[in-house]
């Protein structure tokens, strides 16, 4: 495959999540007394959090990575015409969320690390939060509708099943789990998002498999 620029920069998916998850592992150490079974990863990314600093430089890929990822695919899709309306608009759906996340994340993010939501700034982080996870659940049903319906994305849409299976034993977890394991649901719903991102930036890399092999033929 002769790949082109677009194409490379898919791996900027795969680096936002080894950049994130490297984040979320070596910060626990910069923060004194951070449960990672119980506390929340955004926790450690709060502004005063005394692991905040160390979070901004581990997580740089991650932040920028993600967004270029998902807004190179979503131009991609659109301009080779992938699949159907359905999976295109799955797609943008998904590059919006990323998009909200960054935005919304860095202008709200958390004031006080494991402490409750009072101020104005920790209501709207939750409002972001409430926006990203509708537009991730709308993304990831309309992918898997079209894996369903087309063998073209197929693989996406299974991918896509998963980490949605991911996500909804997030907030069941947070309700069925002991109050000190709340870390452990929560990382799911986080993970399936930067996961399926990073699956996505492999679809990219590899044009989509050459446009399922130039539309099998």
């Amino acid at each position: 495959m002769n790949r082109k620029l677009i194409n490379w920069i898919g791996l900027t998916g795969l680096a936002a999540l080894i950049s994130y998850a490297a984040a979320a592992y070596f910060c626990r150490a910069a923060f004194p007394g951070y449960n990672w079974l119980a506390s929340a990863v955004s926790d450690l990314s709060a502004e005063t959090a005394p692991s905040r600093q160390l979070w901004d430089k581990l997580s740089a890929v991650y932040s920028a990575g993600s967004l270029v990822c998902a807004t190179c695919v979503a131009i991609f899709v659109s301009d080779k015409k992938i699949s159907t309306k359905v999976f295109r608009v799955g797609i943008y759906l998904f590059a919006i969320m990323n998009w909200v996340s960054k935005i919304g994340y860095e202008m709200f993010a958390l004031d006080d690390a494991g402490k409750g939501i009072g101020s104005f700034q920790e209501v709207m982080h939750m409002v972001v939060t409430a926006l990203v996870v509708a537009l991730s659940i709308v993304s990831f049903i309309l992918l898997i509708i079209a894996g369903c319906r087309n063998k073209e994305v197929r693989g996406v849409g299974i991918w896509a099943a998963i980490f949605f299976a991911m996500m909804l034993m997030g907030p069941i977890g947070m309700q069925a789990f002991p109050p000190q394991y709340f870390g452990i649901a929560e990382r799911l719903s986080i993970y399936s998002a930067i996961g399926l991102n990073a699956i996505l930036g492999l679809y990219l890399f590899n044009g989509f498999e050459n446009r399922r092999k130039e539309t099998m033929g």
